[in-house]
């Protein structure tokens, strides 16, 4: 006789949670569950498709194999992994009832919220990037306090200008993964580090985690300052004219987030003015940034073609992310990355 916790119904159309798996179908998913009867060891067969046909699919299909997924045409599949952030509007045509579980490919999740549904769980690239992003974040902090983009377009011989990150006081925006990362890197420069956030847990690094709402009042007393937000409806501008009035004239803002964070009219405006000593972009509103823009042209102004991860770099992350998650959906267990479908990412 088989224990207990394996007597489950493998096929659903309302959503049954299948114990010992500690994993919920829903939409009419097929589960089939392999008994061995000399050991009693269970796996679960996971039929997974990797769509659509572009340059990255062959290596997330290598990861979906490496995690122990059968890659199937996609009308076969109980999950989906979408290969292809460029081209969310197609995503749509690849789902049915039977698929469970998608995996989105960058942690931002923006272009595909139309899509986004109740019925099946929803994974993405949350945290798979971080590395790199906070790795940019200080390579352009680093590149502020030396000043790097005026030698680098220099043309002669110029004089000394430039300080110490040692000791300094850095505001991070966000409290997710890349802050998580950076906070560690900024470790060797003994910097004051405050993290606002939505919620105010503790993080290793921060002398003071806070509230957004703390926002005004750490203003004044950064160096630097980080985005490094998710983008909602609340974050959306939170750094305009009034924010640019209570930096520091000597001040920095970061951004490796996403452009609509800053309010890019007031941005030109305190660059040019000398309210902020300067802004660092791997993001801007609009991107890509025009061709005769003026930040283009601003010495205090360095701006990079959002690469904080490249296609390549990213692919190899996602890819390690799929395997994992792969493995965890195969054996039931939680997946990495859930998509917080009230928050939006």
């Amino acid at each position: 006789m088989l224990p207990a916790w394996i007597l489950v119904r493998f096929e659903t159309r309302t959503g049954v949670l299948v114990q010992g798996f500690d994993h919920y179908l829903k939409g009419g998913a097929t589960l089939r569950v392999l008994v061995s009867m000399n050991d009693m060891a269970t796996t679960i067969t996971a039929s997974i498709a990797v769509e659509p046909e572009c340059w990255r699919k062959q290596q997330l299909v290598n990861a979906v194999e490496i995690g122990g997924g059968q890659v199937v045409e996609s009308t076969a599949a109980t999950a989906l992994i979408w290969a292809d952030p460029e081209s969310p509007e197609l995503l749509e045509r690849y789902l049915h009832d039977k698929i469970d579980w998608v995996q989105l490919p960058y942690a931002g999740v923006e272009p595909f919220i139309p899509m986004l549904d109740r019925t099946r769980l929803w994974t993405c690239g949350k945290g798979v990037y971080s590395r790199p992003v906070a790795e940019h974040a200080l390579s352009l902090i680093l590149a502020a306090f030396h000043n790097l983009g005026p030698y680098s377009a220099a043309n002669r011989w110029t004089g000394p200008v430039g300080r110490n990150l040692h000791g300094c006081r850095v505001l991070i925006l966000g409290g997710g993964g890349i802050t998580t990362n950076l906070l560690s890197l900024l470790s060797p420069f003994n910097t004051h580090n405050v993290v606002l956030r939505r919620s105010p847990h503790e993080l290793s690094g921060a002398v003071k985690v806070a509230t957004l709402g703390d926002l005004h009042n750490e203003l004044p007393l950064a160096d630097v300052v980080v985005i490094a937000l998710a983008v909602t409806k609340q974050t959306k501008g939170i750094i305009g004219a009034k924010e640019f009035a209570l930096m520091g004239t000597n001040s920095w803002l970061i951004n490796v987030a996403r452009g609509v964070h800053v309010d890019t009219e007031p941005l030109v405006g305190a660059l040019r003015t000398g309210k902020i000593g300067g802004a660092c972009l791997d993001v801007t509103d609009p991107e890509p940034l025009p061709v005769g823009h003026p930040l283009w042209g601003m010495d205090n102004c360095i701006i990079t073609p959002h690469v904080g991860n490249t296609p390549q770099m990213g692919l190899d992350l996602l890819a390690e992310r799929v395997i994992e998650n792969t493995r965890r959906y195969k054996q039931g267990e939680t997946l990495l990355g859930p998509v917080d479908l009230n928050l939006g990412y």
